[in-house]
């Protein structure tokens, strides 16, 4: 901690290649911690899953530090072809989300754009030997040489650790999937697309209930989009989703089984001084995320992120600049399509605190209680262990500082997009093109 009472962020490790050449297939495109932050998952574009498990010394160690360790790598998604639409279908792995663990294995869901899948992620450190019919190469013996009757004992062996897909839940969407999220109940889950959002049963993968459907019977007339979509943490009847018209919508599945009606709305009324050509595109909330403890929402649109009360629908109670000095810019960001970049955002381990992502490889922090922000770095010049992240500023116009960035310098090629904070320690994972930076607070 420094002296005020901010926390202080250092470098942990990296993960992926830090060279020049960037390969497609390596960018990550989610991160995710489970339930209790030993273990962290990555999806990328390349279809795989990278999972990641917490090295038991650094728990115990004093202070604990936050480093992790490759536990299992799979390949979630190949990539498929719709032969009715003639469409390709991206490997790329556009959600994870865990199950709450029940047994010593672990579960997770993964999606691309049309096709959710169930795994199972297991280890192995035993195997059966002195079979009565098989030899210790497989092969079947010859019954006409047993002598008597052998019982099979369990044998140490080298630690595996095996993925397998137990559920594939495919053919339920029309549309591009942007969001899975897994019901307190631990048994249903939804998914949503541009336009409709279905719950399933985790046992069930040839049916799904439609709670949401936005459709126009004329798609001339479509105005929004569903954008992203999340269940309550602890409230199994209670669901959000966002859409493309800055719009937040709180569905409770009691009301009725098709949830056309909300049963709140929470939306900030546009200040007219800031209206633009561009003030639909910004508005669209590219992510939405509950408070650990059920009782805020956080949203993501291009330019901040606001806090919501879910008692009150009129106007969020606390709104952050992320980039307010790209407003200039969004122009030249509407021509090179940076303005319909997704940013996620995510909670601090006490709701306290909120992280999401920026351009130039910059992530921003907001501390609710004192009201004080940083502006970060994930970049390869700082990646050396226990190294302490220097705040950033960024000069928008006249005479820049010696230690400040100018606008016109920012590289926007580099997006951090992706973010996730464990869910009880300052340990924070950041995803910057190929590599997953892991920070923590300063031992």
């Amino acid at each position: 901690m420094a002296a005020n009472g901010e926390i202080q962020w250092c470098f942990s490790q990296v993960k992926g290649t830090l060279d020049d050449e960037i390969t497609e297939a390596d960018i990550i495109s989610c991160v995710e911690f489970n339930h209790d932050g030993d273990l962290l998952a990555t999806g990328d574009k390349g279809g795989r899953v990278v999972i990641f498990q917490r090295d038991p010394g650094s728990k115990t160690s004093v202070p604990k530090r936050g480093e992790y360790n490759v536990y299992s790598t799979f390949q979630s998604h190949e990539p498929e072809f719709d032969y009715l639409k003639s469409l390709e279908i991206e490997e790329k792995i556009n959600k994870i989300r865990w199950l709450r663990r029940k047994n010593p294995a672990h579960f997770l869901l993964s999606t691309n754009d049309k096709t959710i899948k169930l795994w199972k992620v297991s280890e192995r450190d035993k195997r059966a030997e002195g079979y009565n019919l098989k030899d210790e190469a497989g092969e079947m013996k010859d019954k006409g040489v047993l002598t008597g009757l052998r019982v099979p004992v369990l044998k140490p062996m080298e630690l595996m650790v095996e993925a397998s897909p137990r559920r594939i839940y495919a053919n339920a969407h029309t549309y591009h999937i942007n969001s899975i999220s897994v019901n307190s109940d631990a048994e249903t889950y939804l998914s949503a697309d541009d336009l409709r959002i279905n719950l399933w049963h985790l046992d069930i993968t040839d049916q799904s209930f439609n709670i949401v459907d936005i459709k126009p019977a004329n798609m001339e007339e479509l105005t929004e989009v569903i954008t992203a979509s999340e269940f309550h943490p602890t409230d199994c009847n209670h669901f959000v989703y966002s859409s493309s018209k800055g719009l937040i919508r709180l569905c409770d599945m009691r009301m009725a089984a098709l949830c056309d009606r909300h049963a709140k709305l929470f939306e900030e009324p546009e200040d007219p001084a800031n209206r633009s050509f561009f003030s639909e595109i910004i508005s669209s909330i590219s992510d939405v995320k509950f408070s650990r403890s059920g009782r805020y929402m956080l949203s993501r649109d291009y330019l901040s992120v606001k806090v919501w009360d879910l008692h009150m629908e009129t106007k969020p109670i606390e709104t952050y600049p992320v980039h307010e000095y790209l407003r200039s810019k969004l122009c030249s960001l509407y021509e090179n399509d940076c303005i319909f970049d997704k940013f996620e955002c995510c909670w601090g381990n006490n709701d306290q605190a909120v992280l999401t992502g920026s351009y130039n490889n910059f992530f921003r922090m907001f501390d609710r209680t004192s009201k004080r922000d940083v502006t970060l770095e994930a970049s390869r010049e700082i990646a050396r262990p226990k190294t302490t992240l220097k705040a950033k500023k960024i000069c928008s116009g006249g005479k820049r500082k010696k230690d400040e960035v100018s606008v016109d310098s920012l590289d926007f090629n580099k997006k951090i997009l992706h973010t996730a904070w464990h869910p009880t320690e300052n340990i924070i994972a950041v995803a910057a093109t190929n590599n997953l930076f892991i920070f923590q607070d300063k031992f």
